[in-house]
């Protein structure tokens, strides 16, 4: 804090003493732009009254005030004595005058009146903040103020237009033919996450490849955690079936592992990773970086959080999580593989009911796989013998329907 160029020369009749001036929050740059004002006390009988003053000085942005009797005074006014020399160039003559400095602080006005108490006090702590920074933020803070009420004007005008816009549309197509149109989307957003499929294959086990199921090294690693459906007994299968350890499709495969050793084998390394797919998919949020536990293979594990989860930002943190679109995947895979086991024919219902699917999304799935629906009946202990819908991969592949612009609609009036 350095001392103003402005000085008040004082009164010699009533020994006032001129004054200097410093500014508690800084330096002046253009000590001429300043204007001050002095009052003195109206008592001049008091022998303590009479010396106070009040120094007032305004800018276009604050107002300064400093007096000599208050506790803002400087103590070292109390230990010294400052003087003032006034030099006359003509006679080369300095006049000497007592001096005192006073510490100019800017003048926050707290005046408020009843109805603006009333209204900081609705405002959120949001609100409060933003009143906050734009008073004693600094530059960086009010930059991202205005950025973010900017972008909050930008999103009603976007949000405004987009109720319009859509307004326009259901008052054009009806809600009817809308519904339908997305029903439409969904089943063709769906084959975004279908396993690749070669649509100039000769035989079927070639529209969906093993090896874009299963890579050679995937499968390899399927040999040890599989060995227990290889040696597995009748009874082992039965108690497994009371317990409901294993889903109702694997169980029921499991009672028809073939005698030869490598395709029993083969069978029992598909089985154990379709069960492990379908476990999979009933994980929400994946909490643990094995969440299928130490008997599976690191790279399954790796297999299923990269191709089939989701990353999300949630409370700072990276977190996986099976969404909806990764389910409709995951259970486009496991029919994909369950064509394999069944020689390209299985029942769609059972694994429905093991991935906790509708029936009209699961069909949806299979349709879009390019697959043959058709009824047949069910076995026997399974949702007391319900109508099921077997799935077929067979050549030529069904022709996929156009996009719903083609299809037939009611007329809405």
């Amino acid at each position: 804090m350095a001392a103003a160029t402005w000085r008040y020369r004082g009164d010699p009749e009533t020994e006032q003493p001129a004054v200097l001036v410093q500014f508690s929050n800084g330096r002046l740059r253009r000590s001429d732009s300043m204007r001050f004002t002095v009052y003195r006390n109206k008592d001049r009988a008091h022998p303590r009254k009479k010396h106070r003053r009040i120094l007032v000085s305004e800018t276009e942005r604050l107002s300064y005030v400093g007096n000599n009797f208050s506790s803002t005074v400087t103590k070292c006014n109390s230990l010294c004595r400052y003087f003032v020399g006034v030099l006359d160039e003509g006679s080369g003559q300095m006049e000497v005058y007592n001096a005192e400095i006073l510490n100019m602080q800017p003048l926050l006005s707290d005046n408020l009146i009843p109805d603006d108490t009333k209204d900081y006090q609705k405002k959120s702590y949001r609100e409060k903040m933003d009143l906050c920074i734009e008073a004693f933020g600094t530059s960086k803070q009010k930059r991202a103020l205005n950025s973010r009420r900017m972008n909050a004007v930008g999103n009603d005008i976007v949000n405004t237009a987009v109720t319009k816009a859509a307004a326009n549309i259901i008052d054009a197509k009806g809600v009817t033919a809308l519904i339908q149109d997305v029903a439409q989307d969904d089943v063709q957003n769906i084959s975004i996450f279908l396993p690749p499929c070669n649509e100039d294959a000769d035989k079927p086990e070639n529209v969906y490849k093993f090896e874009d199921i299963l890579s050679p090294a995937e499968y390899e690693a399927l040999r040890v955690p599989a060995a227990v459906f290889v040696n597995i007994t009748p009874e082992e299968i039965t108690k497994k079936t009371e317990d409901k350890s294993h889903c109702s499709f694997v169980l029921e495969e499991l009672k028809f592992l073939p005698a030869d050793e490598k395709n029993r084998d083969h069978k029992a390394r598909c089985l154990w990773f379709l069960d492990t797919l379908i476990k999979f998919s009933y994980l929400k949020v994946i909490k643990k970086k094995h969440p299928m536990g130490p008997e599976c293979p690191h790279i399954i594990s790796r297999k299923l959080m990269k191709n089939f989860s989701s990353l999300t930002y949630n409370n700072g943190s990276v977190r996986n999580l099976i969404s909806v679109s990764m389910k409709a995947k995951i259970t486009a895979y496991v029919i994909a593989l369950a064509l394999h086991i069944n020689n390209f024919q299985t029942d769609l219902t059972i694994l429905q009911n093991d991935m906790k699917l509708q029936e009209s999304r699961m069909m949806d799935i299979a349709k879009a796989m390019r697959l043959k629906i058709s009824k047949a009946k069910g076995l026997q202990g399974l949702e007391n013998d319900q109508n099921h819908k077997l799935g077929t991969l067979s050549l030529p592949l069904p022709v996929q329907k156009a996009s719903g612009n083609q299809r037939k609609r009611k007329k809405m009036n």
